[in-house]
């Protein structure tokens, strides 16, 4: 079954944007507005996504995203997993992030 996918710079401007990643990993560094749902949360807080809009979905590098987008797809979202995740965001494209804290934005 094919995963509906994006390379992050073909991710529409003021889209809904899913960090799936690690507390700590959100806190380091994420895209301004990005909605955070654990992972290993999304089957308890699936609620919180909107269901009738597409969702970019976003790790560090790309595979808890896919598992995320499948499970979302699975359960009547239309999700689509992003390519190369944070890494590629702001590391390989230099895109602006925020961090939850004082300290500079970085990601982790």
């Amino acid at each position: 079954m094919s995963i509906p996918s994006v390379s992050v710079t073909e991710i529409p401007q003021g889209a809904n944007i899913l960090d799936v990643r690690e507390d700590d990993e959100f806190a380091a560094g994420h895209i301004d507005g990005a909605q955070h749902i654990r992972l290993g949360d999304l089957p308890v807080r699936y609620g919180e996504v909107p269901l009738d809009e597409d969702v970019y979905v976003i790790c560090r590098s790309g595979g808890r995203s896919r598992q995320a987008t499948m499970w979302l797809n699975d359960n009547g979202f239309d999700a689509i997993n992003v390519d190369g995740g944070m890494g590629a965001w702001n590391l390989d494209h230099g895109l602006p992030i925020v961090s939850g804290g004082d300290g500079e934005a970085w990601v982790k």
